[in-house]
């Protein structure tokens, strides 16, 4: 079996809201030291597959520069190895992306030049420890032209799934990709196998179709289901879609856990990075840190409780993190407060802020939908001056400065935009 194998990492996270508009989703730091798709290259590399293709579209210049040449990932080689395929304008079919088939079919020069039998498609945006030799070994002793990973999820959750019914063998007989109905638990993880001729085949076919929207969960899987052999890998250990502020939010205060079901720990099945040279952390002698995870050139001098800091946070005298998650090179000064928030990188809160207050009742007046959790977040190199007061469900724009605030207490569920950006 030749195997290649494709992540799709060119998604938006719109969801993830001012966190994710200056880089991709699977950029997105998690964690403390790691990216969303360090689980999945991770997952690769400890599987044995070292010939893969990362698919990019959306600011993908953080990606691409974490990503590099794949050394963290033993993925730097003369032979295979990782590689960045980003869409091109051509003279004919080449442009954005239309869906994830259309990822795919716009590549399919580059996918038949492999010489692959074997094609495994990953989604790069996915928290999870999965060995996918267990997959294609069921997939090659099935003789399924697609495998699809599944697990079960929580009956209120299943709307957000593609769902499926299986028989006693396992082959997937009925298909319905986010149904406004119940039909079931069992849910696609966003991890396939192929086998490459037929799916090129079948891309092909879809590509002619002007009705469809190029999409394996809308178009691809269903109409395969229908008349291919497709079969359901059942997976029944961890695994998240932290596509939402309060699943990223969450997932992260997970870790913290005395027994977390990620288990960052783990010799046997270790997620690697590309790690930044940082001095080590350093605990001022009034530091007082609980229930936390403080990357490498964190500085506390501060109170740190439940909390996740990535490389460079500083904590400085008399300052509180309670419940947050706080990014790369951000500065809480002396006397400041941050309770139940996300910090993007290099923000700056001035002395005695206060970010996160109130009840959280109030949901966010341009996300409601999005920011009604109690999560306020705070956008990348943004501002908070000495003494501003900041609510619940709050949204604080990139690169906000002190003279975009027409006021120092911001009620809960409001924005600040700035006017530069």
């Amino acid at each position: 079996m030749r195997v290649f194998t494709v992540i799709l990492a060119g998604g938006e996270g719109s969801r993830l809201s001012v966190l994710a508009e200056k880089r991709a989703k699977p950029a997105m730091p998690f964690g403390g030291k790691y990216r969303i798709i360090d689980f999945v290259l991770s997952n690769c590399s400890n599987s044995g597959l070292s010939d893969i293709a990362v698919l990019t579209q959306y600011r993908p210049h953080s990606l691409n520069e974490h990503i590099g040449t794949g050394r963290p990932w033993d993925l730097d080689r003369n032979t295979g190895g990782v590689r960045i395929w980003q869409p091109y304008r051509g003279r004919d079919d080449q442009d954005w992306y239309r869906g994830t088939a259309d990822a795919l079919y716009q590549n399919r020069s580059f996918l038949r030049s492999e010489r692959s039998d074997t094609l495994v498609v990953l989604s790069g945006d996915h928290i999870y420890k999965q060995d996918y030799r267990d997959m294609l070994r069921f997939h090659e002793e099935t003789r399924a032209d697609l495998t699809v990973a599944v697990m079960d999820v929580p009956r209120e959750e299943a709307h957000r799934f593609g769902i499926m019914k299986t028989d006693a063998s396992k082959r997937i007989v009925e298909f319905y990709e986010k149904p406004r109905e119940f039909q079931g638990t069992l849910a696609s993880m966003g991890i396939y196998i192929f086998r490459t001729d037929f799916l090129l085949q079948r891309l092909e076919e879809d590509a002619q179709d002007d009705s469809s929207e190029h999409d394996f969960g809308k178009n691809i899987i269903p109409a395969m289901v229908r008349d291919a052999k497709v079969y359901a890998f059942p997976f029944t250990d961890y695994w998240v879609d932290v596509g939402t502020i309060p699943a990223y939010w969450q997932t992260n205060l997970d870790l913290l856990k005395d027994q977390p079901e990620l288990n960052l720990y783990d010799e046997e099945w270790t997620i690697h990075t590309r790690s930044e040279e940082r001095p080590p952390v350093k605990l001022m002698s009034q530091a007082a840190v609980s229930w936390s995870l403080l990357s490498n050139g964190c500085i506390v001098a501060g109170t740190v409780v439940n909390s996740v800091l990535s490389p460079g946070v500083v904590v400085e005298a008399g300052a509180e993190v309670r419940d947050s998650i706080i990014l790369n090179d951000t500065v809480i000064s002396a006397g400041a407060r941050v309770d139940r928030c996300i910090l993007d990188k290099k923000i700056q809160v001035g002395r005695e802020a206060v970010v996160g207050y109130g009840d959280g009742s109030q949901a966010n007046r341009r996300e409601p939908g999005n920011l009604d959790s109690g999560i306020t977040i705070v956008g990348k190199e943004a501002c908070i001056p000495a003494g501003t007061r900041i609510g619940r469900n709050c949204r604080i724009d990139s690169r906000v400065t002190a003279r975009d605030y027409s006021s120092r207490d911001i009620a809960s569920g409001e924005c600040i935009t700035s006017v530069t950006e």
